[in-house]
């Protein structure tokens, strides 16, 4: 089975098991987009009014500013999958809280399994502070803070799974204060430095598996 089928399975699943207050207040579920099959899993916080309305995310005016910076290194959509933590909208976009990240990330961890990304790019605290835990809600509070870990990959292996999680500022930061874009781009290029070097090791990896 595609991974594309393997993902209707994960949203079938939520679908039919969770309950949370959010999910009745929402308009929509915002599940994930993006290619499936991608290397690349962008993981931002939840979904925002614009989100909520058509069922995706990162369609907004945060989802602009990321369509942007993937422009800038040469990704489009068709290159990478973007989820969030959430997958219905908190009223007023207000933090999520534990319980309810608790009861949203093991659909995420569903999503991940399937995708088997190389890189997993966190956008904001939230995502950055779940995946450097270990995928884990209870370890979230002893990660330090997006300003401090932002731009610098850290290798992971969490349960035989191993990948490169690279935390960077969620794309509306910079629209609440426009000094960080600056920081965001810089991080990007980053970005695309890691990228490369991932395909450099897996070309390399292919090349010696054909001369055997």
């Amino acid at each position: 089975m595609g991974k594309k089928k393997e993902l209707e399975k994960v949203r079938s699943h939520l679908l039919n098991s969770l309950t949370c207050p959010l999910r009745d207040a929402a308009t929509n579920l915002v599940f994930g987009k993006g290619n499936p099959e991608a290397s690349i899993l962008f993981i931002g916080e939840a979904p925002g009014e614009q989100e909520d309305k058509e069922g995706y995310p990162f369609v907004g005016a945060a989802g602009k500013q990321l369509d942007k910076l993937l422009r800038q290194i040469g990704l489009t959509l068709d290159d990478v999958y973007i989820a969030n933590i959430l997958k219905y909208r908190p009223p007023n976009n207000r933090n999520p809280t534990d319980e309810e990240i608790a009861r949203h990330t093991p659909y995420l961890i569903e999503q991940i399994k399937v995708i088997q990304p190389e890189v997993i790019c966190t956008l904001g605290n939230f995502s950055t502070k779940f995946v450097l835990a270990g995928f884990k809600v209870e370890g979230m509070k002893k990660i330090g803070g997006i300003s401090f870990l932002h731009g610098k990959p850290v290798e992971m292996n969490v349960e035989g799974f191993s990948f490169k999680a690279f935390p960077l500022y969620h794309p509306a930061a910079c629209l609440y204060k426009p000094t960080l874009r600056e920081e965001l781009e810089k991080d990007f290029v980053t970005l695309q430095k890691v990228l490369c070097l991932e395909q450099k090791e897996a070309k390399k990896g292919l090349e010696q598996w054909i001369s055997l």
